[in-house]
């Protein structure tokens, strides 16, 4: 099994923030995470967003003159090791 995460990863802590604030002002589902170490070997951090948000969020980078350093994805494989 396999699952798609998708993130927006920032050049800075203060980007992340003002993206996350116009986004919960927006009610659009989002989570503050570590960037993944497969996008980034900062320290940083990324949010967390679903798919089908994405077309609204950049609406709200732009408008809010967020700067982001882009959207990616992470595929992982889910291994159960019950199964």
């Amino acid at each position: 099994m396999e699952t798609i995460r998708y993130y927006i990863l920032f050049p800075s802590h203060t980007e992340g923030v003002k993206l996350e604030a116009a986004l919960k002002k927006e009610k659009i589902k989002n989570t503050i995470v570590p960037t993944p170490r497969e996008l980034s070997a900062s320290c940083g951090i990324s949010i967390m967003y679903n798919r089908e948000d994405e077309e609204r969020i950049k609406l709200l980078v732009d408008s809010n003159n967020v700067k982001t350093l882009g959207f990616h994805c992470v595929k992982k494989k889910i291994v159960n090791p019950y199964l």
